[in-house]
């Protein structure tokens, strides 16, 4: 057997560690003696739950001898860039930090600002807001080294492979200390007790290499005239100069579109979606998904996903997390927002997921006056109102699921894992009408998909706004410059262009190539 053979195998959960069962069933699969097999490898793995007994599908490699491994280290491309041409990066999230990577191995010097602080730090301003509702408005669930997605459980499924490289980004994510089974699963996870970690090394790794990091600066005046963006200015008044710029900021610098508007930078309205975080009990859904009293040795925390129409648009799941938290994300005092997180063992007893409609212009009537931030402004009025129904703190607005579609305020609410508390409030009121007619016929809906989805044990809680950014900052297709400024490059999630921590580490990657091409 001089190739590898590849075969496909099923197998049960209690047998998904069990070596030698899983070596024979390949060896049988692929028609090879046992004895002959030397080299064995599971490339893929993921769940298959459509059947009474929940089954681990595999992929497996096979040959008789180990092949020659692919030597490739990224991290041994990279380059010393001290004294090479700067290039300013503003945002230290994953678009941030990519490009920053990809542009020291392309013989750049990446000098990155972010508006919030290095990631450990960054934890005690989310004990600020949960445990003392205090909102840093420049560190927070949303801003700081690591970006959203750090502190959001560090999904890293993507749909967007013809985006870039998805084998670099995940290669550099266990290069700087990611466990290798993010290679293999199917829809992989960090954990956000591990990612800050792995953030920090890819700090040190930037920083080994001659690039530059400077937290606590945020941008607040940009050198831009006559058709050409030649730098920034910071809070300090300290000025950063280049030929070329990468602006990730992420979905929610608001400020950062406003000063786009103010120098004459195009900026277009994008669709966007907003709804609730509905939390269940993570027993309630391993039984619905796994038809079992007690989830089996080996199987994880459960997830669903879920969508469907409603008069004319649509309704789903976002950002499910199995055995996570529901966390304050707000990103300025006077607004509710809310999004979930799981640790790298997804062992909370809740399970919590966005629930999200579509935005649609007959959403936005007396929001017109606002132009391109009609979105935006629409997001955050919904954000002021679930806040000004409480008591001045970070509590969100929560009813009972059944409550929630009845319309009426819950005498009382389940457990959650939601620290600063939940307070029973008319959830159905304070979401636009539109926006709750939908969410009210789609839960319906969903329960008639998942049996038991549908329960009073269930928290409906206000307000899940910030799925993606209201705003796209336009580049061309080829260059991922800007048209209107030359040596400005939009790039990440905040931009339009990415949805999640992977599809922005591959927008950063594709950024930093652009502008090494454009250097050039």
């Amino acid at each position: 057997m001089d190739n590898i053979k590849t075969v496909e195998l099923k197998v049960l959960p209690k047998d998904l560690e069990n070596e030698d069962l899983i070596k024979k069933k390949a060896a049988n699969k692929a028609g090879i003696p046992f004895h002959k097999i030397g080299y064995l490898k599971i490339i893929k793995r993921s769940i298959d739950a459509r059947s009474r007994q929940p089954f681990f599908l595999l992929r497996v490699e096979l040959a008789a001898e180990e092949p020659k491994a692919d030597q490739t280290v990224y991290l041994q491309k990279l380059k010393q860039v001290e004294d090479a041409e700067p290039v300013i990066v503003v945002g230290a999230g994953p678009a941030g930090y990519f490009a920053g990577l990809e542009l020291i191995e392309q013989g750049l010097k990446p000098i990155i600002l972010d508006r919030g602080k290095e990631v450990q730090e960054r934890r005690r301003d989310l004990r600020a807001i949960q445990q003392f509702d205090t909102v840093n408005e420049h560190s927070n669930y949303c801003f700081g080294e690591g970006g959203a997605g750090t502190y959001s459980d560090g999904k890293l499924y993507t749909r967007s492979h013809k985006r870039g490289s998805i084998i670099k980004a995940l290669n550099l994510l266990v290069e700087h200390g990611a466990n290798a089974d993010i290679l293999v699963d199917a829809h992989p996870h960090i954990g956000s007790n591990k990612l800050p970690k792995i953030v920090a090394n890819i700090r040190e790794t930037i920083l080994k290499h001659g690039g530059e990091i400077h937290f606590d600066t945020y941008v607040t005046d940009f050198l831009y005239e006559k058709g050409k963006f030649r730098g920034v200015v910071t809070q300090s008044g300290k000025t950063y100069e280049a030929k070329a710029t990468v602006l990730a900021t992420g979905h929610s610098a608001r400020d950062i579109y406003k000063l786009c508007a103010s120098k004459g930078i195009a900026l277009e309205s994008k669709p966007f979606a907003l709804g609730v975080r509905i939390e269940h009990p993570q027993p309630l859904i391993d039984k619905i998904q796994y038809g079992q009293e007690e989830r089996e040795e080996n199987l994880p925390a459960s997830s669903y996903k879920l969508v469907c129409q409603v008069d004319g648009r649509g309704v789903f799941s976002f950002c499910m997390c199995p055995g996570g938290l529901v966390v304050p994300a707000a990103t300025a005092p006077g607004e509710i927002v809310v999004n979930g997180m799981s640790m790298s063992r997804r062992d909370s007893p809740f399970a919590n997921s966005g629930t999200v409609v579509a935005v649609e212009n007959e959403d936005l009537i007396g929001f017109e006056k606002h132009g391109v931030f009609a979105n935006m402004e629409f997001q955050a009025a919904v954000e002021r109102k679930m806040f000004d129904w409480g008591d001045g703190g970070q509590q969100a607005p929560a009813q009972r699921m059944t409550d929630f579609i009845n319309g009426k305020v819950s005498a009382s609410l389940p457990d959650t894992s939601y620290i600063p508390g939940l307070v029973a409030a008319p959830v159905h009121e304070l979401l636009p009408n539109g926006i709750y007619d939908r969410l009210r016929q789609a839960v319906q809906v969903f329960g008639r998909k998942m049996k038991g989805y549908f329960t009073e044990e269930a928290n409906i809680i206000g307000t899940e706004s910030r799925t993606s950014s209201p705003i796209k900052i336009p580049r061309n297709k080829e260059t991922y410059m800007h048209e209107g400024a030359e040596g400005l490059f939009p790039c990440g999630e905040g931009a339009g262009y990415a949805g999640g921590i992977l599809s922005a580490a591959m927008d950063g990657q594709n950024v930093a190539l652009a502008i090494k091409l454009f250097l050039s």
